[in-house]
């Protein structure tokens, strides 16, 4: 990318919010993930992050970030629409950390198809729903039987729940889907005391960007928003901070929407 994302590095200053927390954080490697990566880490936490093997240096990147912090940082490559890596994942942070405090469900994979729904394969639907929903799914049911009365799960949903774009139908539908879950699961969870919350981006500027949209849809990207520009994941990674935090703790099966003042 010519014009590099602000993921918060020389900018988000932590101040003790989530000693030593241990978190999982899925899609970690940049963007959004590596945003709350950081975030998480200068606030205390030992971050997990998990990655697709093509991602490699930008995992790395955001390990040396972890460690900068002076926090244990974990990377574990692999394809999370395989649910034995869901499994993998979560053994291996436990191992590692000794528990599970957060659950960060943020990766999530996209395909701009302006031709309608004509132009979207079984493959890529396939594709879309198993890294937005089945991933998702997997890691919670997983991780649950490891997180105590007070642990917090995130998932990042999007503003494409309520306002899906036609050449994001697939998508589009999985946010919604990560809505609902996280409404039912924090509802199902509640009298165990662990909370359930997600985070809806509208136009944030990450790697995900150029690389699933046609040209024409890039050009003024954010420019339609009350505020005029794309966001910049360093400005999503206080939400996910507060919902992980004790100061959320009343606050459970909730949406809060960084949309740039576009309403959900």
């Amino acid at each position: 990318m010519d014009d590099e994302p602000d993921h918060g590095e020389s900018s988000y200053q932590g101040t003790g919010k989530l000693k030593d927390k241990r978190a999982i954080v899925t899609g970690g490697d940049s963007g959004i993930g590596r945003a709350v990566a950081i975030a998480f880490a200068r606030e205390g936490a030992d971050v997990a992050i998990a990655y697709l093997e093509s991602e490699e240096e930008d995992a790395q990147q955001t390990v040396r970030l972890i460690e900068d912090a002076g926090r244990r940082a974990l990377a574990v490559p692999g394809d999370l629409t395989e649910e034995q890596q869901c499994q993998q994942l979560i053994d291996k942070t436990v191992d590692e950390f000794g528990g599970i405090d957060i659950l960060v469900n943020n990766a999530a994979y996209q395909m701009g198809q302006p031709g309608g729904i004509e132009d979207i394969t079984t493959e890529q639907f396939d594709r879309v729903m198993k890294t937005n929903l089945y991933a998702m799914f997997w890691l919670c049911k997983k991780a649950l039987p490891h997180m105590d009365s007070g642990a917090t799960i995130i998932n990042t949903s999007s503003i494409q729940a309520t306002h899906p774009s036609p050449e994001l139908l697939d998508y589009a539908t999985t946010k919604a889907g990560i809505v609902n879950f996280t409404k039912g699961l924090a509802s199902m969870v509640a009298e165990k005391g662990i909370r359930v919350n997600t985070v809806a981006p509208g136009p944030i500027w990450t790697p995900l960007i150029p690389a699933t949209m046609p040209d024409d849809n890039i050009e003024g990207f954010g420019e339609h928003t009350p505020l005029g520009r794309a966001g910049q994941p360093a400005e999503l990674a206080p939400a996910f901070v507060f919902f992980a935090s004790p100061e959320s703790s009343y606050i459970t099966g909730e949406v809060l929407a960084v949309t740039g003042g576009m309403p959900l």
